[in-house]
């Protein structure tokens, strides 16, 4: 009897917090109709002669160029953010083989994730495909330094489930960060390949001769969880060397620093946190956030005068 009741128990705790498939989110009604359902897919809705509205924009006034027998390619070597930088996640539980169209970016997996990465904000087109069919097909409204997180389920539709916020005070413009990201190797956007890239020698984004880089800066998620790892370790100077051995790999922003600081108990160790993080700062220009961290003045003075002399 003992045991029977217990699995009763457990087949109602795994009903009661299963997730349930469109019970939560906004439905966005599926504009496909019935015939564009039935015909197959065999190019991409955004090539079929229809302009997106947030589409080819970098292919204005960029023509190729011909000189004598050989075709000079036009580059770019700087993604236009002045339109706006945008994100949207896809997951589609369902097992299958599906292809997914954002704005003029296409995804085809049977992993069941899709990510789109610099979208153009506005009201940008998404379809989805299965087996070369369209299934859904609908508009979503993508707004500037943001990312949608959607859902879909082949009976219920598909969901929006939330939009976050990606502008941040250490970043700015969210999308900028890609083009220092491709153009560090290249010294800059001079399109010269930068040999010392990656060995610390070069200049780095912001001028100061750290190398730094935004390709290996914790994201929230990771550095929340790093974070509970720091809080949790019982003495002070087990703390201090999880932080030092997590920042030989990662950058960090400054109000990251700030948080890892304040999670120290003793000045001594703030203020050596503080002097090892800062060459991997990825914006030492906002380094003031530290400054109140410390229960002692001269702490932060010895701060300001150890930045000083770098």
């Amino acid at each position: 009897m003992k045991k029977i009741f217990t699995i009763c128990i457990l087949l109602l705790s795994i009903s009661t917090f299963a997730q349930e498939a469109g019970k939560t989110g906004e439905l966005l009604k599926n504009e496909a109709s019935k015939s564009e359902m039935q015909t197959k897919r065999t190019e991409p809705s955004g090539r079929r002669g229809n302009t997106l509205d947030n589409s080819n924009y970098r292919n204005q006034g960029q023509n190729n160029t011909n000189s004598g027998n050989r075709t000079i390619p036009s580059y770019d070597w700087n993604q236009n953010y002045g339109f706006g930088y945008a994100e949207v996640f896809l997951r589609i539980p369902e097992r299958g083989f599906y292809t997914v169209e954002v704005g003029d970016q296409m995804a085809s997996n049977t992993s069941g994730k899709y990510r789109f990465f610099d979208l153009i904000p506005g009201s940008v087109p998404i379809s989805i495909y299965g087996n070369g069919y369209l299934i859904y097909r609908t508009r979503i409204n993508v707004r500037n330094n943001s990312r949608l997180v959607l859902d879909f389920f082949n009976n219920q539709g598909l969901y929006l489930l939330a939009t976050y916020p990606l502008q941040s005070q250490a970043y700015g413009n969210y999308g900028d960060v890609w083009n220092d990201v491709w153009n560090s190797p290249y010294n800059g956007n001079s399109g010269q390949w930068d040999p010392n890239y990656g060995t610390g020698n070069q200049g780095g984004y912001n001028g100061n001769n750290q190398g730094n880089s935004y390709g290996n800066v914790m994201n929230n998620s990771t550095f929340n969880s790093f974070l509970q790892v720091v809080k949790s370790t019982k003495f002070g100077d087990d703390k201090v060397s999880v932080i030092k051995q997590q920042l030989k790999n990662s950058m960090v922003t400054s109000e990251q620093v700030k948080a890892l600081i304040e999670a120290l108990p003793y000045d001594k160790d703030r203020l050596d946190i503080a002097k090892f993080a800062y060459k991997k700062t990825i914006d030492p220009n906002n380094y003031f956030v530290i400054y109140p961290s410390f229960q002692f003045q001269n702490s932060a003075q010895e701060l300001r005068d150890y930045i000083s002399k770098l």
